[in-house]
């Protein structure tokens, strides 16, 4: 009988510090390094740096990490900023933080951001000036250069209309921004779209010898150029990672003639 106990006892442990880890790991703050290169990128461009953080839900953003954040040009938040129950207070502390960098801040809505106070959401975004792009573009512009950062509404709920945002592009370099990846599959080679950002995915967040139900996070070639699924910064349901640690990205845009 003391051995049976002795065994679930040890058992049980091995269950807690499993569990443990697993909470450690979807609480790391990690910023990742990308260079992408973009055909025809205007040599005005070359260089350009943005920083992209998706799926924050519940967390709260690291001042320690943005220390590591060197000098974007413009912040991009992915969708998914907030979730049901999360405080605005708290939303807004994240937005704060961000403004720190004193740079253009662009918005895309992802599905949980659906389900909080939209009229509130929008009213605390504005109140930073942050851009929200729902089917619009926003145009950057240097030196008689453009670069079209195209924003879809959520795709998991049938709110995106990449036509519509299509629409109100300029000349010049398309960077399209979705919460879900899976608006790749809306897009068509004469939109001349050659990057994507998303996230959406958590990585699958919990991945088993690498498997996860998931699209995993990581840059992806594709006919139209490239896809970018960052695995995100937060979780959703339970705050727990495995395989699939959560990330930021710090994306320097380069020159491919």
């Amino acid at each position: 009988m003391e051995i049976i106990i002795a065994v679930l006892s040890l058992a049980a442990l091995m269950c807690l510090a499993f569990i443990f880890y697993m909470f450690c790991e979807a609480h790391l703050n990690i910023v990742l390094d990308y260079n992408i290169k973009i055909k025809k990128l205007p040599k005005t461009f070359d260089g350009f740096a943005l920083y992209f953080i998706s799926d924050i839900h519940r967390r709260r953003i690291s001042n320690k990490m943005l220390e590591e954040v060197k000098n974007p040009e413009m912040i991009i938040i992915g969708g998914d900023l907030t979730e049901e129950g999360v405080p605005f207070k708290r939303v807004e502390q994240n937005i704060q933080k961000l403004t720190r960098f004193q740079v253009p801040i662009l918005f895309v809505w992802g599905n949980h951001d659906l389900y909080v106070d939209r009229e509130r959401l929008v009213n605390l975004l504005t109140s930073y000036d942050v851009i929200i792009l729902e089917n619009t573009v926003f145009h950057f512009a240097r030196e008689g250069q453009i670069l079209n950062f195209i924003g879809v509404g959520d795709t998991s709920n049938e709110l995106d209309c990449l036509e519509d945002a299509l629409y109100y592009t300029k000349e010049g370099i398309r960077i399209l921004i979705s919460h879900n990846p899976d608006i790749i599959d809306k897009i068509k080679k004469e939109d001349h779209i050659p990057l994507v950002l998303s996230g959406h995915t958590h990585g699958g967040q919990i991945r088993i010898f690498g498997w996860g139900i998931r699209h995993k996070g990581g840059i992806w070639p594709k006919p139209f150029g490239t896809l970018i699924i960052s695995k995100g910064y937060g979780t959703t349901s339970y705050p727990l990672r495995l395989g699939a640690p959560p990330d930021t990205l710090f994306i320097r845009l380069q020159t491919d003639a």
